[in-house]
């Protein structure tokens, strides 16, 4: 039988749950519920669970953790909240009220206890910077790649690479561990997720590193919005979009139609849209249409949240629905390594005839 449980976070965002009206309006964007059509996983189901958690007057059973982790907190029912319930704080505060009383999924565990052990998700005993062949120096630019591109994705960490000494950049790549987004996503405790933030704030400014560049979403979004609520940041932080708009590129032509799908965490959560299509837009010959959801109504690809490790399968329909999106092109570019991977599980599931590409390595073949 399922167990009350203490909600000491949940507490202190009691206003946020008591601010919904109901109204539903977050039920016309909310990727999870398109798929299971569950009123309990939509943003007001769960701002009512998070409440009945918070005054014990419902358990955590299985039907409640379900709903709580089967949201990739892409933050689109806060963009159509006309109360603006910060929707995501209660659902990763309610996570962390889980975690604390027990409730952890084993998907989960595997990969939180992969990175106190060993520093990245995925178990490898050996560092970013060893994983891709490099030594790291002093330099006033770095690279933080992520646990994704330097464990799995790592074409997108040799495109990166490849792009910077291209562009004669003297740059290096940072003694980094994993940045806690994993952690924080799921609601693992606080503390882990401080310690993660502190040691790569101390291995990047060891190697005087004024500028981080990162071809991870998810990572920028850890360093831009939420590294400066706990720790001290003594440098400047760039996605790579950011970098390369900034530059003059001289490119190859590229005649296909393509079009951008924008990560939620580079899109919602971190404000960054304009980058990527000014990056686009300096490609000869290139071909570029916008999605029918776009920017900040863009579609959640369903890789975020903890849900493509504990829910594989709404991931993939989730993602199915964006890539059926983008079948008027040849080519649906992103910058984010999980928009990629679950881009690809979607194109797989529909057999869709489009390929689907990170911006820096495009960039990278044509420069």
């Amino acid at each position: 039988m399922a167990d009350y449980i203490e909600c000491t976070n949940l507490k202190n965002l009691k206003t946020e749950m008591m601010t919904c009206t109901m109204c539903g309006f977050c039920k016309s964007v909310c990727p999870a519920f398109e798929n299971t059509g569950w009123d309990r996983g939509v943003a007001r189901g769960r701002m009512v669970l998070s409440y009945g958690l918070m005054q014990n007057e419902i358990p955590a059973d299985k039907s409640v953790i379900e709903a709580l982790y089967q949201c990739t907190t892409c933050k689109d029912c806060e963009r159509r909240c006309p109360s603006k319930v910060r929707v995501v704080d209660v659902v990763e505060s309610a996570r962390r009220d889980l975690v604390a009383a027990g409730n952890v999924l084993p998907q989960h565990k595997k990969a939180i206890d992969n990175i106190r052990m060993f520093g990245n998700p995925f178990g490898s005993q050996k560092s970013v910077p060893e994983t891709l062949g490099q030594v790291p120096k002093h330099a006033k630019l770095g690279y933080f790649v992520g646990c994704t591109s330097a464990y799995r994705n790592t074409s997108t960490a040799k495109a990166t690479i490849s792009i910077l000494s291209k562009l004669g950049e003297d740059f290096t790549l940072v003694n980094e561990v994993c940045c806690g987004s994993v952690m924080q996503r799921v609601g693992w405790h606080e503390d882990d997720v401080i310690a993660q933030m502190k040691k790569n704030i101390d291995a990047i400014t060891a190697q005087g590193v004024e500028t981080v560049v990162f071809s991870c979403a998810g990572c920028y979004r850890m360093f831009k919005e939420e590294y400066p609520k706990y720790v001290e940041v003594p440098f400047k932080v760039l996605h790579i979009s950011e970098y390369l708009d900034s530059k003059d590129l001289k490119l190859s032509s590229f005649d296909k139609k393509v079009t951008y799908h924008d990560p939620c965490h580079l899109g919602r959560h971190a404000g960054v849209y304009k980058s990527p299509r000014n990056v686009i837009s300096k490609i000869p010959g290139v071909d570029f249409k916008e999605m029918s959801r776009n920017s900040a109504t863009s579609r959640c690809c369903g890789g975020g949240g903890g849900v493509r490790s504990a829910y594989p399968e709404l991931s993939s329909q989730i993602s199915a629905g964006r890539v059926k999106e983008a079948s008027f092109a040849d080519v649906l570019i992103t910058s984010c390594p999980f928009c990629v991977n679950n881009l690809n599980v979607g194109k797989e599931q529909i057999k869709a005839d489009v390929e689907i590409i990170d911006l820096v390595e495009l960039i990278d073949s044509l420069l």
